[in-house]
């Protein structure tokens, strides 16, 4: 989000007068789910603001926030997608949970969709017409075999869009992985070990999905706000 990011977290740029982050968390709770916890980073005091004064209308919900860079320490000790849910593990326990990206927007019903009360962890996926841009899965007799770091050549159209369900073992195996190239801890990483032992199994999504991360997502994001 280049300069539109420069002193706010991107969650919170403003599409139609409300910040990014409000709609999704809308879908959260509309989705049944009132136990929050919100991992940040940059800006952090400003996501806890927005968060108290988002729950102040919202019976039952509970957001909790928790400081990335005072558990782990500053962005270039460790960083990554793991680390986020790494944080979280004294808050959460012994409880399966749902993981997702704070700056990707997913419909209520595929927030519903991942609420799998069961022993395996689940990966959300989406069919694109672009797939070597993203992370794709690949799948072998029901379960997640793996998943590809923008491949060259077509292995699957459908991609990983950060939206997951895991049991409690999550915790101990991205203690198990390793920076990757480019010097972070990946949870796909994480998620690859479980998958070699038959523990992770893809859920397919339809619906609409996108990931705000440029600025001509705002355009789009609010085009789909229209139509809906």
């Amino acid at each position: 989000m280049l300069e539109l990011s420069k002193n706010t977290s991107k969650h919170l740029i403003k599409v139609k007068d409300k910040p990014f982050l409000a709609y999704l968390l809308e879908n959260v709770y509309q989705a049944g789910y009132k136990e929050i916890i919100l991992v940040v980073g940059f800006k952090g005091e400003l996501i806890k603001q927005f968060a108290d004064d988002f729950a102040k209308n919202k019976p039952g919900l509970n957001i909790q926030i928790i400081s990335q860079f005072e558990i782990l320490g500053p962005k270039e000790k460790e960083y990554g997608t793991a680390c986020p849910i790494k944080c979280a593990k004294n808050l959460v326990g012994a409880e399966n949970f749902i993981s997702l990206a704070g700056d990707n927007f997913y419909t209520v019903e595929q927030l519903k969709a991942v609420n799998i009360d069961d022993a395996f962890s689940y990966v959300a996926g989406v069919k694109h017409e672009h797939p070597e841009q993203f992370g794709v899965l690949v799948e072998e007799y029901g379960y997640l075999k793996e998943i590809k770091e923008k491949p060259q050549e077509f292995v699957s159209n459908l991609i990983n869009i950060s939206l997951y369900k895991f049991t409690p073992e999550i915790f101990e195996t991205i203690s198990k992985i390793k920076k990757s190239s480019r010097g972070e801890y990946e949870i796909t990483d994480a998620i690859s070990l479980l998958a070699k032992e038959k523990k992770v199994k893809i859920k397919k999504m339809k619906d609409f999905w996108m990931d705000f991360g440029r600025p001509e997502d705002i355009e789009k994001f609010s085009k789909f706000l229209q139509s809906k």
